[in-house]
């Protein structure tokens, strides 16, 4: 069985290297019908409107969501787990954008177990 831990990664919850080459700012995009849009206390304190007005969620200066808890490669999760947006449920364990955001940060893409 193929083994890719969330918990022990995060990677997938970093801004990619070829939106940081293009300067690029604006992150995971939060539809309106994403649930953390039904809490706009929190939606404030986690997102911000670009030039467009759509909502992205905001990054830290090390290029990790701001609702990232934990080290990248160590030990994560996810704050707004239950809430966060669709864009992010999308990435699956192991597939294509969870090896190549792994590579991006120097994690290996060998499953364990």
């Amino acid at each position: 069985m193929t083994i890719y831990d969330c918990q022990t990664c995060g990677a997938c919850c970093c801004n990619r290297q070829e939106n940081r080459l293009e300067h690029f700012h604006d992150y995971v995009q939060v539809f309106a019908e994403d649930a953390l849009q039904a809490h706009p206390k929190l939606l404030v304190r986690l997102a911000r409107q670009n030039k467009e007005r759509q909502w992205h969620l905001k990054l830290k200066p090390d290029g990790s969501c701001v609702a990232l808890d934990g080290e990248v490669g160590q030990s994560v999760g996810c704050t707004i787990y239950e809430l966060r947006p669709q864009v992010c449920k999308n990435v699956q364990p192991g597939d294509s954008e969870c090896l190549t955001a792994r590579r991006e940060r120097g994690l290996s893409v060998e499953p364990t177990g």
